[in-house]
C-alpha cells in the first residue's frame, strides 16, 4: 500500500462536475492519495492510517492529529504504475478493484477511528482534483 500525501490549503475532488468530497482547512490539511497492491491487507491499511495520522508534516512540525487537521482521501492505482519498459506504464502491481476498495475503505474507516475529518473520492470514478498545495510538501508513505 502506498499513501502519496500532499500538505494542503484546500482540495475538492468531483465527479462528472459535483463535488463528492472536500477540506477546507482552518490552517492546513492533508491530501492522501492511495494505491493498493496484491499483498496488502486491513491490518496494512490501519498501520499506515495511524502513520499518517501521526506524521509531523504540518507547520511546526505538528500532526494531523495534533491539530485534528482534515484529510481527503482519493483512491489511485496509478501509485503502482510500472514505466519500466516503453512509453506505455504497466498496472499490474495495482491490485484489482475487489481487493483495493476494500482495502481504501479500512484505511478511511481507520482514519475516522483515530478521530480525523475524512473526506473521500469515489472508488474507480474518473474524478478531477482540485488543492492548493501548502509548502510544498509531498511525501510518499509506504510500509
Amino acid at each position: 500500500m502506498r499513501v502519496l500525501v500532499q500538505r494542503v490549503a484546500s482540495a475538492t475532488v468531483s465527479v462528472a462536475g459535483r463535488v463528492v468530497g472536500s477540506i477546507r482547512p482552518a490552517s492546513q490539511g492533508l491530501l492522501a492519495l492511495v494505491g493498493v497492491t496484491h499483498d496488502d491487507d486491513p491490518g496494512k491499511a490501519r498501520r499506515l492510517a495511524e502513520k499518517l495520522w501521526q506524521l509531523r508534516i504540518l507547520d511546526d512540525e505538528r500532526s494531523a492529529s495534533d491539530i485534528n487537521a482534515p484529510i481527503l482521501v482519493v483512491s489511485q492505482f496509478t501509485l503502482y504504475a510500472d514505466t519500466a519498459k516503453g512509453r506505455r506504464p504497466s498496472w499490474n502491481a495495482a491490485a484489482p478493484r475487489t481487493l483495493a476498495e476494500p482495502l481504501v475503505d479500512e484505511f478511511v474507516d481507520a482514519l475516522r477511528t483515530l478521530g480525523a475529518d475524512v473526506g473521500t473520492g469515489i472508488f474507480g470514478a474518473d474524478m478531477q482534483i482540485e488543492l492548493v498545495n501548502d509548502g510544498p510538501v509531498t511525501v510518499l508513505l509506504e510500509l
